[in-house]
């Protein structure tokens, strides 16, 4: 069986933007065919969709290599989806169905009954899921990957702080929600922005030693999940 190409992409970028692969590091062919328990026809397609996405750079002699963005450019994503979350909750105020609205509804009752018992681990994944579909909801393919793209550059440059108040963190989702639910572009745009802007205060950029990282890399997935693709 053929290990598409997007799975094994998937599993590089989680690799890198988990740290396990060290800005500026190489990355052979081979040695991630073997990895990942691939050929290496997948990798080198994976590699030149990172490549387009700017995790990674092809350099003269070197060939693949993990990029290395700048504080610059670190702040230019933060500010990128200053930009971009608004809209897409206007978009989404205009476009969603009411699939999304439950999806959407039942995250945010998800997130305020873990926000009460302060679970932060699952706020963490229930906030992406949530600003995940929230994307989806403005029926915009382009827009949506543009904002998948940035979350996952995000949070490869960026560690996140806890809320200090989570219980009004998914209060802000609510609202947002409710905009949305009411075909309200402005007043949802209005919500997210705020929300986004404050979610961005949190933001501290990564610093690992190389004792982090090599821990990282023993705590990593090797071999490609394929499970769903026997299905």
């Amino acid at each position: 069986m053929r290990i598409p190409a997007h799975s094994v992409c998937t599993a590089i970028r989680d690799d890198i933007v988990a740290g396990v692969y060290e800005r500026g590091s190489r990355l052979t062919e081979e040695l991630l065919a073997r990895r990942y328990g691939v050929s290496r026809v997948p990798v080198r397609e994976a590699l030149r969709t990172l490549e387009a996405e700017g995790f990674v750079v092809t350099r003269r002699h070197a060939g693949a290599c993990v990029a290395e963005p700048t504080e610059q450019e670190a702040a230019d994503l933060l500010e990128m989806r200053l930009l971009l979350e608004p809209l897409g909750a206007a978009r989404a105020a205009q476009r969603r169905t009411e699939a999304h609205l439950k999806v959407l509804r039942g995250l945010v009752r998800l997130g305020q009954e873990r926000a009460r018992r302060g679970n932060s681990d699952d706020l963490r994944s229930l906030g992406g899921w949530f600003h995940e579909t929230l994307a989806q909801a403005s029926g915009s393919p382009a827009l949506t990957s543009m904002l998948t793209q940035l979350r996952h550059k995000i949070a490869w440059m960026y560690t996140v702080e806890a809320p200090a108040g989570p219980v009004e963190y998914w209060t802000e989702h609510g609202a947002i929600v409710d905009a949305v639910a009411r075909g309200d572009s402005e007043r949802a745009r209005a919500v997210t922005a705020l929300h986004t802007e404050r979610a961005t205060a949190a933001h501290r950029l990564r610093f690992g030693s190389a004792g982090e990282r090599a821990e990282r890399v023993r705590n990593s997935q090797h071999p490609v999940n394929t499970a769903s693709l026997r299905h």
